[in-house]
């Protein structure tokens, strides 16, 4: 319904996002995170379902517990991350252009014939790395 008058927003910064985490799953601090399918936090690897969340401010070992049982805190942004080789390496020509999870600290150039999930855009690629907007 359209407004009619005044309205106070809530604001959400988006700095942080702070997901529950996946029964079993075992989470490092710095770790690349996503959501799976079930919509828990699970460290990132190579699937098609995954929905990036930002990269572990602390590590989660969800082992034993149910789902949603431990959260964790992510933070959102721009990261350094590992980046593949071979085909799959990411050059400066790959600026601005879509990666794909590998593991939780490594992404890749392509889809690995349709197995990983899109984690971000590649941001910069610069001595100290390659750098990624998660998203």
């Amino acid at each position: 319904m359209a407004l009619t008058g005044d309205k106070k927003s809530q604001e959400v910064r988006g700095d942080f996002r702070e997901p529950g985490v996946k029964s079993g799953a075992r989470i490092y601090t710095g770790a690349l995170v996503c959501l799976d399918g079930s919509g828990y936090a699970v460290p990132a690897k190579e699937a098609t379902d995954l929905v990036p969340i930002g990269i572990a401010t602390h590590g989660v070992d969800a082992t034993g517990l149910s789902h949603g049982d431990e959260r964790v805190r992510c933070r959102v942004g721009i990261f350094r991350l590992h980046n593949s080789a071979d085909a799959d390496l990411i050059t400066v020509a790959d600026i601005g252009a879509e990666v794909y999870a590998v593991d939780d600290e490594t992404v890749a150039k392509t889809s690995g014939s349709d197995t990983r999930s899109v984690v971000g855009t590649v941001y910069d690629i610069a001595d100290e790395g390659l750098f990624v907007r998660i998203h």
